[in-house]
C-alpha cells in the first residue's frame, strides 16, 4: 500500500491531486469517512484517491469542490489528471485536438473517439488494456467536452460502412451508439458521412487518419499504427492527407443519405427482434 506521507505531489497530476485533496480535507478538519459521506462515496475511495491508487472522475471533483469550497480547483485539475491517463504517445495529439478549430477524421473500423458512447468506448478499450479501465474510459469521455464548448470545433467524420456492422459490445451497445451518431448529427458543427461498401477500392485502404486545422498554427495530419500515433505538420504530408480526405468525401454518401443508412442498420441489425416464443428482445 502507498504510504500517504511519502506521496510525491510532483510525480504526476494524479499524485498532485491526491496530495491536494488530503491537504485541503485536513485543513477542513474532516476525516476521510466524513468527506465521503458529504460527496456520496466511501471513505475508502477518498483514501484511494489521496494515495493516487484511484483516478478521480469529473463528477467526484465537482462534488469535492462544493464540499470543500475550493472555488473549482479540483474541477480544473481533474482535466490534467484524466489526460495523463491517455497513452503517453496520444497525449500530445489530445492537446492539439482540444485546440483545433476544424477536425476531419476518416475511420475505417471504429466510431471516432469524440463520437463514442461510454458503453462503446468501454468495449473498445476493454479488449486489451493495462491499468484502470474505468479511468481510461473516463479520460476518453472527458475528451468529448470540447464538443460542448461555446465555440466547438467544426467536425467532419467519414466512416466506412463496416463501422456500422462491426458489432462492438453487443447489439444494445451498438443500437445506442448508432442512435448517438444520429443525435450528434443534429448539431450543425458535426457532420458524418458513410463510405459505402459499394465504393469498392478507395484511397483510405491504408487506414485511419485525422486532419486538424487551427486559426494561427499550421495544419496537422495524424495517423496511428498498432504501436503508437504519428503527428506531423509537414506540408507534403498535410497536402496528401487533405487530397485523400477530399476523395473519401466525394466517394461517400451525402450527409442525409448517410443518416438514413445509419438509421436503417440500427433498426434492421440492432433493433428489437422477437424470439421464437414471440417475446421481444433488444
Amino acid at each position: 500500500m502507498v504510504n500517504i506521507r511519502d506521496l510525491d505531489p510532483c510525480a504526476s497530476p494524479l499524485d498532485y491531486y491526491g496530495a491536494e485533496l488530503r491537504r485541503i480535507r485536513e485543513e477542513a478538519e474532516l476525516k476521510q469517512g466524513q468527506l465521503g459521506s458529504i460527496v456520496f462515496c466511501t471513505g475508502s475511495l477518498i483514501g484511494q484517491i489521496e494515495t493516487a491508487r484511484k483516478v478521480p472522475t469529473r463528477e467526484f471533483s465537482e462534488r469535492v469542490d462544493a464540499a470543500l469550497d475550493t472555488g473549482g480547483a479540483f474541477s480544473r485539475l481533474v482535466g490534467l489528471v484524466l489526460r495523463s491517463q491517455l497513452p503517453a504517445w496520444f497525449q500530445a495529439y489530445a492537446e492539439m485536438e482540444a485546440r483545433a478549430t476544424y477536425i476531419s477524421s476518416f475511420q475505417p473500423q471504429l466510431v471516432y473517439g469524440l463520437l463514442q458512447t461510454e458503453a462503446y468506448a468501454r468495449a473498445v478499450l476493454g479488449v486489451r488494456t493495462e491499468g484502470d479501465l474505468d479511468a481510461k474510459v473516463e479520460a476518453r469521455m472527458d475528451r468529448q467536452r470540447l464538443l460542448d464548448r461555446e465555440n466547438p470545433p467544426l467536425m467532419w467524420v467519414v466512416m466506412s460502412e463496416a463501422v456500422l456492422h462491426q458489432e462492438i459490445g453487443g447489439r444494445e451497445v451498438m443500437r445506442n451508439q448508432l442512435a448517438h451518431l444520429l443525435a450528434m448529427q443534429k448539431r450543425e458543427w458535426v457532420q458524418v458521412q458513410i463510405l459505402p461498401f459499394a465504393a469498392g477500392a478507395h484511397v483510405g485502404l491504408m487506414g485511419e487518419f485525422n486532419l486538424l486545422r487551427f486559426e494561427d498554427d499550421p495544419d496537422l495530419v495524424y495517423t496511428e499504427d498498432f504501436v503508437q500515433g504519428h503527428m506531423t505538420a509537414n506540408p507534403q504530408a498535410v497536402r496528401e492527407g487533405s487530397l485523400r480526405y477530399d476523395h473519401l468525401q466525394a466517394a461517400s454518401l451525402s450527409v442525409e443519405d448517410s443518416a438514413a443508412l445509419i438509421a436503417r442498420v440500427m433498426e434492421e441489425r440492432y433493433g428489437h427482434q422477437p424470439e421464437p416464443d414471440g417475446r421481444n428482445v433488444a
